[in-house]
């Protein structure tokens, strides 16, 4: 599905409902969550650094899983936090 065909209810459904991803939902603080709304990696990133690589990952892994398009910004936080971290490895299998 290219990127700027608009997603159908269906999608968008099975997309917010995704259980099939290991990555789906990561408990988290509820500050945490506050703190990172709805802002990519190039805005945020875990307080903890021990976390960031491990992040990057999965935060690829649903990128790539969904075909999800990424700003400059973000792009160029990924690639610096893959620099970062040449051992973390990103799977995923694609959505249909």
């Amino acid at each position: 599905m290219p990127r700027s065909t608009p997603w159908s209810a269906a999608r968008r459904e099975a997309y917010a409902n995704d259980q099939d991803s290991p990555y789906t939902l990561i408990a988290v603080t509820a500050a945490s969550n506050r703190s990172k709304a709805d802002k990519d990696p190039a805005e945020w990133l875990p307080s903890d650094p021990s976390y960031h690589c491990a992040y990057a990952g999965t935060w690829v892994a649903t990128k790539l899983r969904w075909d999800l398009a990424a700003d400059e910004a973000e792009r160029q936080a990924l690639l610096g936090l893959a620099e970062e971290c040449p051992a973390t490895l990103v799977s995923y299998e694609p959505v249909p």
